[in-house]
């Protein structure tokens, strides 16, 4: 597929903790405004659908994908001629009590894909390991834009998770999140270098305001294979920002910034006999 020169909107949103309608509303109105500016693709924080703080409600609140609020945002990716990616708590279609915090790509075509993410913090505020099931393996998406790899959140803190999407080809990485504002300052250093490190656009769209007592911070950002800043979005508020990508930029940038030519793949096996030995980990059957 042809990759080339696009507009990607960050769609910082605040969301009404447990209230699906309100938030499938509010990301399709926020969609249709990206495409009134020219958006080809729109990214939604993590959890959007429903708010991070759902806590127990969560196991009432998730869906198996594709279903129904998949298929509802895919219609006005139809309608609007428009990828778009968010995320949603994911109920397994084994049974109820297994969830997944699952990032989903819908676009004209309809369910483009969805990564399930990998890394569930489960320290100080945080309590996802209490509710949901990790995911395995990052796959990358094929699309017309170019391909594109997700991540969520906390995978930003893991370099291998990008390294991977990068080696299988993703020239765009989107992360979508729910961050604090006390982790600010590390998610500000750790995209900037998971960009650079890659030479490969990143997208990042953070959730923005407070619930529960806990404020997210926003700040969502469009970095550059060189890790440069392209566009920001504004702190603590609700905000839609609008950038372009030009996925010929990661082989440019890959020129002058060789880190995929000069890898060394036999540190991969000291790092894991470092460890001590990992087993190797089979792909959900969930």
């Amino acid at each position: 597929m042809a990759e080339g020169r696009f507009k990607v909107a960050l769609a910082q949103m605040e969301c009404v903790v447990g209230d699906k309608e309100a938030n499938l509303a509010k990301m399709a109105d926020m969609a249709r405004e990206a495409r009134r500016e020219g958006a080809s693709l729109v990214v939604f924080p993590e959890l959007s659908l429903t708010g991070y703080l759902c806590r127990d409600l969560l196991y009432g609140l998730a869906e198996p994908v594709p279903g129904p609020s998949t298929e509802r945002l895919a219609e006005v990716a139809k309608e609007e001629d428009i990828y778009m990616v968010f995320g949603l708590p994911e109920k397994s279609r084994i049974s109820g009590s297994i969830l997944f915090n699952t990032a989903v790509l819908v676009g004209p075509e309809g369910l483009v894909g969805f990564y399930r993410k990998m890394h569930l913090p489960t320290h100080s505020v945080f309590e996802e390991k209490r509710y949901f099931r990790p995911g395995y393996g990052a796959e990358v998406f094929e699309t017309r834009l170019g391909r594109v790899g997700i991540m969520i959140c906390y995978d930003v803190f893991f370099p291998e998770v990008a390294r991977l999407l990068r080696l299988r080809g993703a020239r765009l990485i989107v992360c979508i999140s729910a961050s604090p504002g006390v982790r600010r300052s590390f998610f500000e250093v750790l995209l900037s270098a998971r960009a650079l490190e890659n030479t490969v656009y990143l997208a990042y769209v953070n959730l923005v305001g407070r619930e529960d007592g806990l404020q997210f911070w926003g700040g969502s950002r469009l970095i550059a294979p060189t890790g440069s800043l392209l566009v920001k979005a504004r702190y603590d508020e609700e905000d839609l920002v609008v950038g372009e990508v030009d996925l010929a930029d990661t082989d440019r940038a890959g020129v002058f910034l060789p880190m995929l030519r000069d890898l060394r793949p036999e540190l991969l096996e000291a790092i894991r006999e470092a460890l001590g030995g990992l087993d190797s980990l089979s792909p959900a059957t969930a």
